[in-house]
């Protein structure tokens, strides 16, 4: 197969300098925030080892981009942030710190089938707050988010809360085991209405709960779990106030009218065991970002603590950026063999003053009308001599 001058391997991408700008505006605001809520910027390697990070992350196997090192062994292109940095986390540098918060602006790979406007290399930027097993850890996470979000404009944001393993109890109340309740999941994750009620009816529900179940995708207030609630179980009796108390604490900080309790919301990354939440905004089709707890993650690198985090997707974020900046005053100054002194000490003198300044050579440009349409300002060489 031949190989064209200008073909990228499929899902790669190019930037080009406008959406490059807004990438470099976005990390300031976003990382800024992250630190000034007291988390710590790292950055962790591109490739990592197959058997840790690769088996552990919730990504697929056949979207790992994998190749071999000198010594024979299978790296990955880090798949996601979450599992890197839990491993960093668990070294003894970082464990005796805990709890640590942990933030990140970093590139990851996803590998494509084909060709469907899915990019395979993408930017995260996000937090982890490890060591920290109370619903305080998980309102903050949440809270950091919505204010990143807020800040970089996004219009009508939102945020839709669920919790796995309450799910997964009452999803066996229906008398669901671990192979149907896993369908019934894929179906949540997928917003499949139709689906759900197309497989409930080869289910083992009883026809009396079967009405119930299918309400399951319309709660949108934790007030509205309580149908589903088992209370002569404890868990469930226990899991149930937590998201009382999670709705009191995010309410408490402004985000009420912002989220949605979906029981039914389920994800697709599997290390999420309990709290998991995605972020919406307009101008983008798909969540802007997820997260969630994963303290079962952790003791896969041998440490018994709580951990929460959200990362949010760089690109779904510019498309959802509803306020758009001004343009940018930008000169030109176009010059040539008889004015390039001038030229020049004009150029310092407005850059010193803080102005954005391209000098040009007259000369070289082919097309000069368009190329000059691109700047806001022009000032041409023979100004600078008469003037």
């Amino acid at each position: 197969m031949t190989i064209e001058m200008f073909e990228k391997p499929l899902g790669m991408r190019d930037d080009f300098p406008l959406i490059t700008k807004q990438k470099a505006v976005l990390r300031k605001q976003g990382t800024e925030l992250i630190e000034r809520a007291g988390y710590e910027l790292l950055q962790t390697p591109t490739l990592e080892y197959y058997e840790t990070i690769g088996k552990i992350s919730a990504i697929s196997d056949d979207a790992l981009f994998k190749l071999l090192d000198s010594q024979g062994k299978t790296l990955v292109l880090r798949p996601d942030m979450t599992s890197p940095i839990a491993r960093v986390a668990a070294s003894k540098l970082l464990r005796e710190k805990m709890p640590i918060r942990l933030g990140y602006y970093s590139n990851v790979f996803r590998a494509q089938k084909r060709e469907g406007g899915r990019p395979a290399e993408f930017e995260q930027m996000g937090v982890e707050l490890i060591g920290d097993d109370s619903l305080y850890a998980d309102a903050e996470v949440i809270s950091l988010a919505w204010d990143i979000l807020k800040e970089l404009g996004i219009g009508s944001a939102r945020i839709v809360i669920g919790h796995t393993r309450l799910l997964g109890l009452i999803l066996a109340d229906f008398g669901l085991d671990a192979e149907q309740s896993g369908k019934v999941r894929e179906l949540f994750v997928a917003k499949n209405g139709v689906g759900v009620e197309q497989l409930a009816e080869e289910l083992p529900i009883p026809e009396g709960k079967l009405a119930s179940f299918l309400k399951l995708m319309q709660a949108t207030t934790v007030a509205d779990w309580k149908l589903w609630i088992n209370e002569e179980n404890e868990e469930q009796r226990e899991l149930y106030r937590d998201m009382e108390r999670l709705e009191e604490l995010l309410g408490r900080n402004g985000l009420g009218d912002a989220i949605t309790f979906d029981i039914s919301f389920s994800s697709h990354m599997t290390y999420y065991t309990g709290l998991v939440f995605e972020f919406y905004g307009a101008g983008s089709g798909f969540p802007l970002g997820s997260g969630g707890r994963y303290d079962g993650l952790m003791e896969q690198f041998g440490l018994q603590v709580g951990a929460t985090g959200f990362g949010l997707r760089v690109d779904r974020l510019l498309e959802s950026i509803s306020a758009k900046e001004a343009e940018e005053p930008h000169t030109l100054i176009l010059f040539d063999e008889h004015s390039e002194q001038d030229a020049f000490d004009k150029a310092q003198q407005l850059r010193a003053s803080g102005k954005r300044v391209t000098m040009q050579y007259a000369p070289a440009v082919k097309a000069l009308e368009p190329f000059t349409a691109l700047f806001t300002e022009v000032i041409r060489g023979e100004e600078l001599q008469n003037g």
